[in-house]
């Protein structure tokens, strides 16, 4: 069961760099309906340490207002997004900091 799931992060972070490599992205291309550009938009809200933008800026809250965040909680304890150095908690505050929502939980 391990194996699998190492094999399907592996297969998560393959797409991404050939993703990320691609020198024609359109603004289709999405994460959790994140685009490329929300997603940069919200890196520095979110990254690990203390040199994080709080509160994050109206081009991560538009990503965050339009993303699919029951898609984004299921990397939430995948080791995905601590391999890009965010911070697993700090991106699950968003939604509530971006005032999209009370509280959110996943």
């Amino acid at each position: 069961m391990e194996g699998v799931k190492k094999v399907m992060i592996l297969g998560m972070l393959l797409g991404l760099v050939m993703i990320g490599s691609e020198p024609n992205l359109t603004k289709a291309q999405s994460f959790c309906r994140m685009p490329k550009e929300g997603l940069k938009a919200c890196l520095p809200s979110c990254v690990n340490g203390e040199n994080n933008v709080d509160p994050p800026s109206s081009a991560c809250c538009t990503a965050i207002s339009k993303a699919d965040l029951k898609c984004l909680c299921q990397y939430r304890d995948s080791g995905f997004l601590t391999f890009y150095g965010v911070d697993p908690d700090k991106a699950m505050q968003l939604p509530v900091k971006c005032k999209i929502m009370d509280s959110f939980h996943c």
